[in-house]
């Protein structure tokens, strides 16, 4: 009895129990993106895109191509898929809560000078400070890492993003019309930016 009386005691005097950072709605389901895009979508990488941050429309965009084998990954095609079961929604609106910190990969001043001048032409789609427009759905291209930037790109130029959609077709003639090393520069311009 003693023991008892004991242990409640201090559960009494301890307090209320505080949330922690996978009690917010939406954490647990996310947590399987972490292994990739790092706690809270905050990414390490070079090549594995921040989602910290992102639009729910945007999040739900590309999980619905991902899954629909729209955006070509394996990779991500079957983590899409999870996603998608464990609730699309509640995903999406804990990632929009995170707030993003840029990409921490550094890029060559040199890149940044040459890429600004290609960059006038994303203006038009991705606005002037590059943090696009929902209602074209178009995404931000400030401060994702390089690499990242880099690969869609390309992947845009040899039309195996999002092959046959007609709303990128005007973008992947762009990207044919950009030698890789424009591409390198202009992913770090756009990275650069904060």
């Amino acid at each position: 009895m003693r023991v008892i009386t004991t242990t409640l005691l201090l559960l009494a005097l301890a307090g209320p129990v505080t949330a922690g950072p996978l009690d917010t709605q939406g954490a647990a389901q996310a947590l399987v993106c972490s292994a990739c895009h790092g706690f809270a979508g905050q990414s390490r990488s070079n090549t594995v895109p921040i989602i910290a941050g992102i639009a729910p429309w945007y999040f739900k965009k590309a999980i619905a191509d991902y899954a629909a084998g729209k955006r070509v990954s394996p990779e991500m095609e079957p983590y899409a898929k999870q996603v998608l079961q464990a609730g699309v929604d509640d995903v999406a609106a804990y990632f929009a809560a995170q707030a993003r910190t840029a990409s921490p990969v550094t890029v060559e001043s040199a890149a940044v000078a040459r890429g600004r001048v290609v960059a006038a032409q994303c203006t038009t789609c991705h606005g002037a400070s590059g943090k696009g427009d929902q209602s074209k759905g178009v995404p931000p291209l400030v401060g994702q890492p390089p690499g990242y930037l880099r690969n869609q790109m390309l992947l845009f130029k040899a039309d195996r993003r999002s092959p046959g959609d007609e709303q990128l077709k005007a973008l992947k003639t762009l990207m044919r019309s950009l030698s890789d090393e424009q591409i390198a520069d202009l992913a770090a311009y756009w990275s650069s930016i904060r």
